[in-house]
């Protein structure tokens, strides 16, 4: 069994419109825009990441708009849910924010002893907001949230499948353990884990396979400590069997992908060296980065790409 693995590193998803996606996250949900980037293998395509105030590992969500992409078709073998940890006692503020914002798909529940508001993103983007108690991570207080009610950080991400057995054998080697199970809901958890560290799975059995599109998760990123303990769980996931990349450098962290046996894309991402290696901290998510390997494209990239401020 790994031990490298704290929780999750970022959420990244499909959008149609980067400007209706930047008003969205830093707007709605109050968060920091800690990058503008591009998809370094799509380079006309933004990269934009949301999080804290510096992109803190398990706060961090992230989106390639493309302007013409279809609407993704919900589905097994993808991302369900994503989870924000919010304060608790908070959830009826943000129900009155998010109505006034005209967000849809609204609606309160709870799941595992937790209290649960479900939203839905621009592209039909499966989110919801779970309150914690005592979650003491660093929160971004902007565009009019408070201290009482700011996101923390992701609590968790669910995954939907046909099958559970050989993703949960994946989890649990990966460092995860089975916490609880409920209505068709396996949740799995990494004890000491960076707040983001639950994985619930939902077992679909007679759900068709997903299609990716807007309002898709792309893939799903857990966080190491370093480029060390990456290649130990490089090395152990192939030694196990698993088709994983060499690790690519995508400037603000390296990561190695693989694809699971539900269908789910995952990575291992590094912790270093964080959002802050080529804008200080007070000026992060305001110019438009490039990785040296598109530098020369700048020009033609800042005419063409949407104006998102």
């Amino acid at each position: 069994m790994l031990t490298q693995i704290k929780g999750l590193h970022h959420v990244t998803s499909m959008a149609a419109s980067a400007s209706t996606n930047n008003k969205f996250f830093t707007d709605t949900l109050g968060l920091r825009r800690v990058k503008k980037t591009v998809n370094f293998d799509a380079p006309d395509v933004y990269h934009l990441y949301y999080g804290d105030e510096v992109g803190t590992p398990g706060s961090v969500m992230t989106y390639f708009p493309f302007p013409h992409i279809a609407q993704g078709r919900p589905g097994t073998g993808e991302v369900g849910t994503t989870v924000f940890s919010v304060p608790e006692g908070s959830l009826g503020y943000w129900t009155d924010r998010l109505t006034k914002a005209g967000a849809d798909g609204l609606k309160a529940d709870e799941a595992f002893g937790e209290k649960r508001l479900h939203f839905a993103g621009p592209d039909g983007d499966g989110f919801a907001l779970v309150e914690v108690r005592d979650d003491n991570r660093a929160q971004w207080t902007g565009n009019g949230v408070g201290t009482d009610e700011a996101i923390r950080g992701f609590h968790s991400a669910s995954v939907r499948l046909r099958d559970e057995g050989s993703t949960a054998e994946l989890l649990k080697f990966m460092g995860y353990e089975q916490v609880d199970a409920k209505d068709g809901v396996t949740r799995f958890g990494i004890p000491g884990g960076n707040g983001a560290h639950f994985i619930d799975v939902e077992t679909m059995p007679n759900i068709n396979s997903a299609r990716l599109g807007a309002g898709s998760v792309h893939h799903i990123a857990f966080a190491v400590e370093n480029r060390a303990k990456q290649l130990e769980v490089r090395k152990a996931l192939m030694d196990t069997g698993y088709q994983v990349t060499p690790v690519i450098d995508r400037d603000y962290f390296w990561a190695i992908y693989f694809r699971t046996p539900g269908g789910v894309l995952f990575e291992i991402a590094t912790n270093e060296p964080g959002f802050d290696r080529d804008e200080d901290t007070a000026h992060l998510g305001e110019a438009l980065k490039l990785p040296t390997q598109h530098e020369h494209l700048r020009k033609a990239l800042e005419e063409h790409l949407e104006p998102i401020g």
